[in-house]
């Protein structure tokens, strides 16, 4: 089965195809909520209320569009509102994002995690979509509903404040701080 087969069979009034959906999508969904929200509670509710959203509004999606852009601009929202409920910044747990062990090791793991929690949650969802999630900047102004300029530009100065970031962290374990 593939995505629009399930969602026909889902229209069709076959509700548990949608569970094919789920568990194709889940995990992705799920780190791209903890990079937003940096809470693994968070995420799980952003993800689960997303999903829940998209089969109730399901009859709305435009067929012609692949699935999993519409369901992360609800799971965007999801965690957009999560954020402004919680009136706080949120906080990355240490070992959330899930980072190749063969590309960066546990040290440098640590360093990027903790420069990371002192980003914005938007500045860190940017970088996590080009960065982790390798996508293009084509996808990621889909993923974001924004121009491909202006992803050119978020990326740039979310790269220049983390590589400020991780500066200041190196420079304060040198100087023993």
């Amino acid at each position: 089965m593939d995505d629009t087969e399930a969602i026909k069979k889902c229209l069709a009034g076959e509700k548990e195809s949608f569970s094919f959906l789920v568990e194709r999508y889940q995990n992705e969904a799920f780190s791209h909520a903890a990079a937003i929200l940096g809470n693994i509670e968070d995420a799980r509710d952003a993800v689960q209320d997303a999903f829940l959203d998209a089969f109730r509004s399901l009859e709305k999606f435009d067929s012609s569009r692949r699935f999993y852009p519409w369901l992360y601009t609800i799971l965007r929202n999801r965690c957009l509102k999560i954020m402004l409920v919680q009136k706080k910044l949120t906080k990355i747990e240490p070992g959330i994002l899930a980072m190749p062990q063969d590309e960066v090791s546990r040290a440098n793991t640590e360093l990027v995690e903790t420069a990371l929690l002192e980003l914005t949650p938007q500045e860190r969802e940017i970088l996590t979509l080009k960065h982790l999630d390798g996508l293009s900047y084509e996808n990621i102004a889909e993923r974001l509903d924004i121009p491909v300029g202006t992803v050119m530009s978020r990326l740039y100065h979310a790269r220049m404040r983390f590589r400020e970031k991780v500066k200041r962290i190196q420079a304060k374990e040198i100087s023993g701080k």
